[in-house]
């Protein structure tokens, strides 16, 4: 869970974030959104990735992110086990 929220922290994962909600996308789509290098969207990538809050998968010569909606959904419910307790 910390490595979670340690990836939640940052502005541009939680852009990349965002941008997947709309749709999946391209490593290359996702970098023409930020005025960043291609190596430092990769890492932001990496990052969700290992935070499992993104999932990939090889279509052809691409590879395609995807929000992991499993992950968001134990966390809706791990916060609202919160209110339960009240």
């Amino acid at each position: 869970m910390n490595e979670l929220f340690k990836a939640l922290t940052d502005p541009t994962r939680r852009k990349i974030l965002d941008l997947l909600k709309e749709k999946d996308l391209t490593a290359g789509e996702i970098s023409e959104q930020f005025n960043m290098s291609k190596p430092s969207i990769s890492q932001h990538l990496k990052i969700l990735k290992s935070a499992q809050l993104i999932q990939d998968e090889k279509k052809g010569q691409f590879i395609i992110y995807s929000l992991n909606m499993t992950v968001f959904q134990e966390i809706i419910s791990w916060a609202f086990s919160f209110k339960e307790n009240n």
